[in-house]
């Protein structure tokens, strides 16, 4: 780390302000040799702990630098390591929670640019997300002024961003952890001042793990283009993505769609695997649905939309 750069931040956390000509200078400091050191990324840490009213310039600056300082610092680039993943709690952590919206984002951000993140980070990321749900208090909150129990449109945008992002446990994926907590926070939020997006959300959120399940092997250009687009479709209406992508998968009973692809799977070692899937979806998946189904004792609305959902895709009935 250059002296330059420390003393620029050591000048921010003394005097809990910083203009925009250092941060202008610590971007040229920082990159001089095209990366985030761990000393700097220390100081940059220990001077937003000190800015009393971050500038949108600072916000900019923070969320890329450790983004960049995650993801790229160790090789190879976009594998984020465990240690790392600890290391980055332990610096936004405050009594177990995340205090800034700056912060909050440049996890997604990380989350975002990763190949590969451990659960452990977009875990807590998430819990902080369903805690300001829950208690009204959080980052996403504005100091707790809005309603207790109830999604906003800011936080149904942040969980799509963390569950659908390119380091989740499934890529471009939803996993069932993820899954579980969308359905937690249905059963918690019912008939609350709900933002439109969080029906659209737990619909394609539920639907695309239940969907999704096939395989976990790399994703084509074609394909990961296709879920791209299915991830940033806000609009009401999601049935026809997999059409898109192919119907061949989905008719059907929903729960009986994978016995057709092994059956058409050609000879070799995928189809013992896919056979197993079958098994674990004719079992498991289908006890889990029904299990959340059950979960509040009702068929309420969103259960209704995912379930048309899954009608019009596969033809599963209750």
């Amino acid at each position: 780390m250059s002296m330059h750069f420390r003393e620029i931040a050591e000048k921010a956390a003394a005097d809990g302000v910083i203009s925009a000509g250092e941060i202008l200078a610590l971007r040229k400091a920082g990159w001089a040799n095209g990366q985030i050191t761990p000393e700097e990324a220390e100081a940059i840490f220990q001077a937003n702990n000190a800015v009393a009213d971050p500038s949108a310039e600072w916000a900019d600056f923070f969320v890329e630098a450790i983004q960049v300082f995650i993801v790229n610092t160790l090789e190879p680039a976009g594998y984020v390591t465990q240690e790392q993943a600890d290391w980055l709690i332990a610096k936004v952590d405050h009594n177990g929670n995340v205090d800034s919206m700056t912060e909050l984002e440049m996890l997604v951000r990380v989350f975002e640019t990763a190949t590969s993140v451990p659960d452990s980070l977009r875990e807590y990321a998430l819990a902080q997300v369903e805690r300001a749900v829950l208690t009204g208090e959080g980052p996403t909150r504005c100091g707790g002024t809005l309603e207790t129990g109830n999604v906003t449109l800011a936080e149904a945008n942040l969980m799509r961003r963390i569950v659908f992002s390119t380091g989740s446990e499934r890529p471009a994926a939803v996993s069932r952890k993820e899954a579980d907590m969308l359905f937690r926070l249905k059963d918690a939020t019912l008939g609350a001042d709900n933002a439109p997006e969080w029906q659209r959300l737990f619909v394609q959120g539920v639907g695309n793990y239940l969907m999704g399940f096939v395989r976990h092997t790399a994703l084509s250009r074609e394909r990961a283009g296709e879920l791209n687009a299915f991830m940033n479709d806000t609009n009401a209406s999601v049935g026809g993505f997999f059409a898109r992508v192919g119907k061949s998968a989905v008719k059907g009973n929903f729960f009986e769609a994978i016995g057709d692809i092994v059956k058409k799977a050609p000879s070799g070692p995928d189809t013992s695997e896919l056979a197993a899937i079958e098994r674990a979806v004719t079992t498991s998946e289908q006890m889990w649905l029904e299990d959340r189904l059950d979960g509040n004792g009702q068929i309420d609305a969103y259960d209704q939309a995912l379930l048309d959902f899954l009608n019009e895709e596969s033809g599963f009935t209750r």
